[in-house]
């Protein structure tokens, strides 16, 4: 499956709902907990039933990676189903690996071909070539793996893989999920322990479906407020006996949550949203913002808190957000921004570094598109500071999202509260994390143009 050409842009312009947002909604499978689970299931014995797979195109990408690499990844009917050869088992590829715009699937499958006795090259879209590569190849390196890279350690990406690596001890500089992944997923092949400290917590996806996997994982809190995350080397994961279930996406959620939190009179529920406590940092904050979400907390899948989330529409006021809290809300910044525009006061959102490396330089992406509609913002050092419009968002701007899909849905928020109609350069890449999304906007009443 490939991305569709510059030529195929979908444009798109969004004024407000005809009636309020109303109306039950499930959105599609967590994305990083999919393309956890098509890795994961690929190296273990057995075979995985995996529910709720998301299907958009970053995690069909890591499905054809997997199935390139040895494993047999089939959809029967809604379920998929993965069969894999197991730790250090994993073929050579017979042609390169083109991970389209999934920096995730680069990242974290980088560290599972560091440790495998092969040889692989990995490319990506016009967007994924642009994101660096050396925070994950450097730390990797350690394990006897060769790298050979663009400038700047950026894709396409040659890796030659060391069949016994060593245990890694590595303490990330910056908190990132995606790097701490990389290297676990190294140590899934090496002999001994790999030890991995973060300067903050980060999602542990990683560390859930380990074990849920069968592998030995220990964590422990630093007296800083990092972590420190212990695996074991060559476990024997095994293919779990009921399977894998996917929750709803936390943010992908995020959308119609907010959504309906800024369409006056919206009323609408969230089914089955993951609640990894290292993912809800948005909801945390849009309740400090007076948002009223009630959240019915559900079995866990997976060793994921899972729950349904009612959302009615409110009054927000500015708050200012800890850099702590970034990494648990590293997404869903974008549309929070627009939360924050048509929220009362200013609002402040510090250490943000992490959104200069994403599928744009979305820090500065989220400014632009505020400015283009109105919306005074500014960005101080690492921090976004957003001037609320206490309801009264001037729209009328054109959004440029830069291939990033996260840039185009907020901008297609924003536009169901402006004054005047928000355009939007192209929504095509929608697709990599939210397919259906219009669609689903739609079955809640948005109005989308599609």
């Amino acid at each position: 499956m490939t991305h569709a050409p510059a030529s195929a842009s979908r444009p798109l312009t969004v004024g407000r709902p005809a009636a309020p947002l109303s109306g039950v909604i499930r959105v599609p499978g967590d994305k990083s907990i999919s393309h956890r689970a098509l890795m994961f299931a690929a190296l273990a014995r057995g075979e995985t039933t995996i529910y709720h797979l998301l299907e958009g195109e970053d995690v069909l990408r890591t499905a054809a990676a997997m199935r390139a690499l040895g494993a047999q990844v089939e959809q029967r009917g809604e379920v998929w189903v993965v069969s894999g050869p197991g730790v250090g088992q994993l073929s050579e590829p017979d042609d390169v690996l083109d991970m389209g715009n999934s920096g995730t699937a680069a990242r974290l499958l980088s560290g599972i071909l560091a440790s495998h006795g092969i040889a692989s090259v990995m490319t990506g879209d016009a967007s994924l070539r642009r994101r660096p590569m050396k925070r994950v190849t450097d730390p990797l390196a350690a394990t006897g793996a060769t790298f050979i890279a663009r400038e700047g350690g950026r894709l396409p990406l040659a890796i030659r893989g060391q069949a016994n690596p060593p245990a890694l001890d590595y303490r990330l500089p910056v908190a990132s999920a995606q790097v701490k992944s990389a290297v676990l997923l190294a140590g899934l092949n090496a002999t001994g322990t790999t030890r991995v400290e973060e300067p903050v917590p980060t999602r542990d996806h990683t560390e859930n479906m380990l074990r849920y996997f069968g592998a030995t994982v220990e964590v422990e809190s630093t007296p800083e407020g990092g972590r420190i995350i212990r695996l074991e080397g060559r476990p024997d994961l095994v293919a779990p006996d009921g399977g894998l279930f996917v929750p709803a996406d936390p943010s992908s959620a995020a959308f119609p949550l907010v959504a309906a939190l800024l369409v006056p009179g919206s009323a609408i529920t969230l089914t089955d949203v993951g609640l990894n406590p290292l993912r809800t940092g948005l909801f945390t904050t849009l309740m400090e913002m007076g948002a009223q979400v009630d959240v019915v907390e559900k079995a866990s899948s997976g060793g994921e808190l899972v729950g349904d989330l009612h959302v009615r529409a409110s009054t927000l006021q500015g708050v200012e957000v800890p850099a702590a809290r970034a990494p648990s809300m590293i997404d869903e910044y974008p549309v929070l921004a627009v939360a924050a525009a048509h929220a009362h006061g200013v609002s402040r959102f510090c250490g943000l570094e992490e959104l200069r490396v994403k599928e744009s330089d979305r820090l500065s992406a989220t400014v632009a598109m505020l400015r283009e509609n109105g919306v005074r913002a500014e960005i101080e050092g690492d921090d976004l500071v957003v001037y609320g419009t206490g309801g009264a968002i001037p729209g009328g701007g054109l959004v440029t999202t830069h291939m990033d899909h996260r840039l185009a849905m907020s901008a297609s928020v924003m536009g169901l509260v402006a004054k005047q109609p928000v355009r939007i350069d192209d929504t095509a890449f929608i697709d990599t994390s939210f397919p259906g999304y219009l669609a689903l906007m739609n079955q809640l009443g948005a109005g989308f143009a599609q």
